[in-house]
This record gives structure tokens, sequence and C-alpha cells, in this order.
């Protein structure tokens, strides 16, 4: 198949039944559809409108996310995971308005200069808002490229990805660039699905090496990924009336620089939790009762998490570590960046 007629099959197809009406294609400026590209990252397109539609309404340009506070940025992405990708989004705009004089750069090249900006992302960025010739392969480009050619290697292999690069670059069109991207991403995410793809409505059938071979649900392959290890840890919901201590996380890491509770390594006992809130917070433990643990899963590990609450009757006086610790209240509560399952927990509580 010559890249005319891939294009051609392909576009044809996205005219009659691409998506056409998402938030950030409307109104599209280079801030809109990069806020868009990295929230899509990893995540699918239903679970990132609502946050990108309260996002925009909170920081509808550039310069307002620049000036924004980090805490403010976190708390909006709140729930959305891979918070990297926040601090990164934040720190980008600041660079863009000092760096770039406030306007978004438009190659390639200058795109992935900015923090949390790969290749891929930056070829979106750059075809899809600047209408320049650029590939992209994420996820879903991986797998119609994988099945379309009957790729049996491992296309999370170096060598491998290489050839789809190289594959994905052969393909992309001079003109109808923004349109290309979009339907490369949208047969992926519509029709080449990972699990019960839909062929009989796929452009590319007729050239498919997969469907043609009968292995449509063994592509892509990936090298085996090991077990997930898992670690256990007691989350200490230290509460003084309606009041919560939360410490705010170092800014790498899991969770980095989102409001997190007091944690121990472990399924800590009564003993040992009133010990460690003596310890480190100078305060008395007065009564202490477990909550149901639960699992929450990283991209590398199973955390098992046992809540316990920790009522004291007096708060200290002064918070130690200021700007690291609050005592967050329950029913005002501040607008801070909190992990999924610390909010989950706060809501059982309040």
């Amino acid at each position: 198949m010559t890249p005319q007629q891939f294009q051609t099959l392909l576009l044809n197809w996205f005219d009659q039944h691409g998506r056409k009406h998402l938030p950030w294609q409307q109104n599209k400026t280079p801030y809109r559809v990069w806020v868009s590209e990295i929230m899509l990252q990893q995540t699918q397109v239903m679970t990132v409108i609502p946050y990108y539609e309260r996002f925009m309404q909170r920081f509808p340009d550039l310069v307002s996310l620049a000036n924004a506070h980090e805490d403010d940025v976190l708390h909006l992405w709140a729930g959305l995971g891979y918070y990297s990708r926040a601090r990164n989004l934040h720190r980008a705009a600041k660079m863009v308005m000092e760096a770039y004089q406030g306007q978004f750069p438009n190659t390639v090249t200058e795109l992935q200069k900015l923090p949390g900006i790969g290749q891929s992302t930056a070829g979106a960025i750059a075809s899809i808002a600047f209408q320049q010739r650029a590939a992209i392969l994420d996820g879903n480009v991986k797998r119609v490229l994988a099945r379309v050619h009957g790729m049996m290697e491992p296309v999370n292999e170096k060598e491998v990805e290489a050839k789809l690069w190289a594959l994905a670059d052969h393909y992309t069109p001079a003109k109808r660039t923004a349109d290309y991207t979009q339907a490369m991403m949208d047969l992926g995410a519509t029709l080449c699905t990972r699990s019960k793809p839909q062929c009989g409505r796929c452009p590319l059938i007729q050239h498919c090496a997969a469907y043609a071979q009968g292995i449509v649900d063994l592509l892509p392959k990936k090298k085996a990924t090991k077990a997930l290890p898992t670690r256990e840890a007691t989350f200490v919901i230290l509460q003084h009336n309606n009041r919560v201590l939360l410490q705010k996380r170092p800014p790498l890491g899991i969770w980095g620089g989102l409001w997190s509770l007091p944690e121990l390594e472990g399924q800590a006992d009564q003993k040992k939790i009133t010990s460690f809130c003596r310890q480190h917070f100078q305060v008395e433990v007065i009564d202490q009762h477990a909550l149901a643990p639960f699992r929450h899963t990283f991209s590398h590990y199973h955390l098992d998490i046992f809540p316990v609450i920790a009522l004291i009757k007096k708060a200290p006086v002064q918070i130690m570590e200021e700007g690291q610790q609050i005592w967050y209240n329950l029913t005002q509560p501040a607008s801070l960046g909190l992990p999924k399952p610390v909010q989950s927990l706060l809501r059982k509580i309040n």
C-alpha cells in the first residue's frame, strides 16, 4: 500500500466517521491542543473530557496557567493520575512565557524542549495546532501499524519502535496533517481497539496483514512484563474535630507535590501509630480505629493501604514544618491536589 492509498482510505473514513466535536477541537489554539495532548497521555478520551473542561474554565490561556499556584493546578488534576504531567504542564507554561515570550513553539524540535513533551506529543501538537507535517506514535497508532503490517515482534522493543516510527513517518501526508493525525488516533481508539476490534468497519481491512492471517487478536505483541510487586502502608488519618492533618509530598516520586496523609510502612498496630504521632507531630492519640483496607495500583507496583483514624483531643498550637503540613478542614475544604485514594478516604469520614 502506497502512502497515498493509506492516506486516502484513512481520510475518507475520517470525513464520515471521525470525531470532530471533542472539546479541544473547538476554538482550537496551540494552548488548548497542548493541554489536551498532555491529558490524553495514557488516559482515555471519555475520562479526560470533564477534567479538560474544568481545567479550561479555570485556566483558559497560557498566562493564567503560568501565573497559577501549583496547588491549584494539582487540585484540578486530582484523580486523573500520572501527576508529573500536571507539574510539567505548569513548568512548561512558565517556560513558554519566559523563554518564548508567551509564543508557543511550533516545531517538533522546539516543542520537545518543554517539560513533559516527547516526540509523539510534539508531533501531535505540531500537526494539529500548526498544520505541520509531523508523525505521531502513541499507543493507538502503534496498534494500527503493527496490525496492518502483521508485525510479530514485541512493539515495546527499541528496534521495533524505530521501525514503527519509520512507518508512521512514511504514511504521514504533507497536507491535511491535523485531520490525518486525528484520524490515526480515532481509528485506533474506536475501531482498531485492543480487544474486540471492529475489523468489518475498518477502512484498511483490505490491506491489513493481521486480518488476512487471522491474528488480529494476537497483535500488537509486547515483551512479557514482570508481575507487579506489592507493598503495604498504613495511612494515619490524624483527626481533631473536623480537621485532618495532611502532608505535602516531595516534588518527585509517587504523588509528587500532592497533599497526602501521614504514612507508615507496612500494617502498623495501635501502639506503633500512637508512638508515631507522638514522635512526629507531638500529639497524643486518645482513640483509633481502622477503616477497611483497599488496594491502589500504580504503574510499577500495587499499594495495599490500611487506613486508621487516630483521634486527638488537642491540636498542636503550631504546625511543624510550615508549608509542608496543614490541618485540612473537612467541612470547608481548601483547593488542594489530593491523590484519589486520599480523596475517597476523606469523603468517608466527612
